[in-house]
């Protein structure tokens, strides 16, 4: 394999690829990247074995062929090179070696044969359809920080995607719990995502969609199995795993009469909550809200270092009411919501509330109370 391509090219391409590949591997090809070239591109591959990354980058091809290198190496090499100058990577006659050469710089690096490379993309896709970048994005994004990290409920530590009907219309909706808390966003179904089946799509797949959607004008086709989705960004191709397992049935936690309604301004509540917060312990965590008529009173209590109090006006005409939550808890919710006002929809002090954004009800959130 002889080729030669410019740096910009070659490391924005390996940096999208190289994130896949984990820094400890028990099996040595798994370190590695696969380049193959030909034509005119050089298509760069990595994988974990449940994840799997393929871009192509333009290239001038002087002799086809392909190989596999350490990714991590191979990345380091080429970002330290000078910008705007070109890369030549060839292989050794015997396939063992190949050469990483940049003006005066020259590199050696140990090979493994591209037979040896696992491949994920077996298999047919049933299901395909065409999401907006902007779209995949903001379900991300809205569900994304709920995704439990509790390997033992591994059926919790992805987003749950499937469509559903509700107010007459189909809807894709992205639901995450880590059992304290519920994240649920959706947007319109895109055409042909219609009877599409109900997958969980695994933390580190979603970390890595949301890093590849660069522009949120593009179109992405998404394609589901059972077992896989694939998603296209242009020239890029990340194939996954889904979560083998049965997500719970979300709808029975959200609560359906709570019928005391507080509306806050959310910028003005986060910073509140950010500084009386600042006393709590780090294990506990628990902000005290007393709601009355036209204010709350935030309260945080540490017997090891003090307490803090705050008042904030809010909209509020129900009955007096004490509920405490975990500031982390209410700070990432919070920092989802697009609108001006926070709307809580509260039961109780020991039931699960519901925040929703002042703007519309595409995003929904269930918040666990805590005992303060």
């Amino acid at each position: 394999m002889r080729i030669t391509l410019e740096r910009s090219n070659l490391l924005k391409s390996l940096g999208h690829v190289h994130r896949v590949v984990e820094r400890r591997n028990t099996i040595p090809i798994l370190s590695n990247v696969l380049l193959k070239a030909e034509g005119a591109s050089l298509t760069m591959k990595a994988t974990d074995l449940d994840l799997e990354i393929t871009e192509a980058a333009a290239a001038l091809t002087e002799q086809a062929g392909a190989t596999t290198v350490p990714a991590h190496l191979l990345y380091e090499i080429v970002r330290k090179l000078p910008d705007g100058s070109e890369v030549s990577l060839t292989t050794s006659a015997d396939g063992a070696t190949m050469s990483v050469a940049s003006g005066r710089s020259k590199f050696s690096l140990q090979c493994l044969p591209e037979n040896d490379f696992p491949d994920l993309t077996a298999g047919t896709f049933a299901n395909a359809f065409t999401i907006k970048a902007a779209d995949l994005k903001m379900l991300i994004e809205r569900t994304q920080f709920a995704i439990s990290t509790e390997e033992t409920r591994y059926y919790l530590n992805g987003i749950f995607l499937h469509t559903v009907e509700t107010g007459g219309a189909l809807k894709l909706r992205a639901v995450a719990t880590d059992g304290h808390r519920l994240a649920r966003a959706e947007i319109e179904a895109p055409s042909g995502s219609e009877g599409m089946p109900g997958i969980i799509v695994p933390r580190k797949t979603v970390g890595e969609i949301q890093k590849l959607i660069e522009n949120p004008e593009a179109e992405i086709r998404f394609e589901v199995s059972d077992a896989k989705i694939r998603l296209s960004f242009g020239e890029i191709v990340l194939t996954s795993k889904l979560i083998d397992g049965t997500f719970p049935d979300y709808q029975r936690v959200i609560p359906s009469g709570n019928d005391k309604e507080m509306r806050v301004d959310c910028a003005t509540f986060a910073s509140a909550v950010d500084r009386v917060s600042t006393i709590s312990s780090e294990r506990g965590r628990a902000v005290k809200l007393a709601l009355s008529e036209g204010q709350m009173v935030l309260t945080v209590n540490n017997p090891d270092s003090g307490s803090a109090t705050e008042e904030l006006a809010i909209s509020y005409d129900g009955d007096p009411l004490e509920i405490g939550f975990n500031a982390r808890y209410l700070l990432d919710i919070t920092g989802q919501l697009g609108g001006d006002d926070a709307v809580f929809k509260l039961a109780d002090p020991g039931s699960p509330t519901i925040i929703l954004d002042s703007t519309g009800a595409d995003a929904l959130y269930v918040l666990m109370p805590m005992r303060v």
